[in-house]
This record gives C-alpha cells, structure tokens and sequence, in this order.
C-alpha cells in the first residue's frame, strides 16, 4: 500500500511552504493565448484579420480546500493565514515595491507550476461554541511565473531528495 502524499505549496523565497491538511479532488488549469486583430485588414468574410501575439501563463485553480482543527480545538485561521500572508505580503511602506513570494505547487512526484497565488477566497463553516472557528473551506488561483523570473541561485526546489521531476502538465 502506497503512502499518502500531501499536496504543498513550496516557496521558493522565502515566503514560507503552505503543507495542504487535505488533497484537493480537482485541479483546474487554464492555458490561453493572446491575439491582435487588425480592424482595418479584413479577411474575404469580412472578419478581422488575427494575428497572434503571446500565450498568457497557465492559471490553476484549487477549489474547496478543506482545514479542519475541530479535533485540537485550534482556531484554524493559522492556515487561512498562511494563503492570505501570499497575497498582502506588502501592503505599505517599503513593502509596496516588493514582489509577491514565489511557489512550486507539488503533489507526490508531479511538480506542477512555479507560481505566484493570486487570489485567495476562504470560507468559515464550523465553529465551537465560544465562536472559534474551526473548519475552513479555501479557494485559491495560482499564475504560472516563468523561470527567469527568479532570482539568481533560486532554483526550482526539488522534492524527493532533489531528483529531478518532469512536469506533467
């Protein structure tokens, strides 16, 4: 019987690594490309004339990610928290320069994307009796961020001991 491999966010600088407490069931990607229409050209039906310009990066997005503390009676804000840290990593003062922390989303040996999170939409839908919450429901969207955007000597992390893993996008 094969182990269970929990799902993570790996930083890649700095921004702390976000350890699913349960895999998600989906994983949606989205993979589009960019096109310019010329409005003077026009094709024999009278159409704009395309040409294309870039592909966008991949989006993924991760819908109902499940943390429940009812158990330990913890709130369970501390995960949420870790998601919403990604999002408001600066939001003042010298901060406001910086550029968000960086991730590779894994799970078991598929490194999917090196990406940026950005949106985080979470739900509260338990509570002890005090109002502590203790079950939180998590949407997320990451952006894939391309490697030359890192910086210098920040590689790609390798799970697995570093063996290298292909992606299986």
């Amino acid at each position: 019987m094969s182990q269970l491999v929990k799902a993570q966010l790996i930083s890649t600088d700095g921004g702390g690594t976000i350890s699913f407490m349960f895999n998600p069931n989906q994983l949606g990607f989205t993979q589009k490309i960019n096109l310019t229409k010329d409005s003077g050209a026009r094709t024999g039906r009278g159409l704009p004339k395309v040409n294309f310009a870039y592909p966008d990066p991949c989006q993924l997005s991760i819908k109902d990610i499940i943390f429940d503390t009812y158990e330990t009676g913890a709130s369970v804000l501390g995960h949420v928290k870790q998601f919403e840290k990604a999002v408001n990593f600066a939001e003042s003062g010298q901060g406001k320069e910086k550029r968000p922390p960086t991730y590779v989303f894994t799970w078991g040996s598929n490194q999917y994307i090196r990406c940026f999170i950005t949106s985080v939409n979470y739900t509260l839908t338990m509570f002890k009796p005090d109002g502590t919450p203790v079950r939180a429901k998590v949407d997320i969207s990451l952006e894939e961020i391309d490697e030359s955007t890192s910086q210098p000597g920040m590689g790609t992390p390798q799970p697995n001991g570093g063996q290298r893993v292909s992606n299986s996008r």
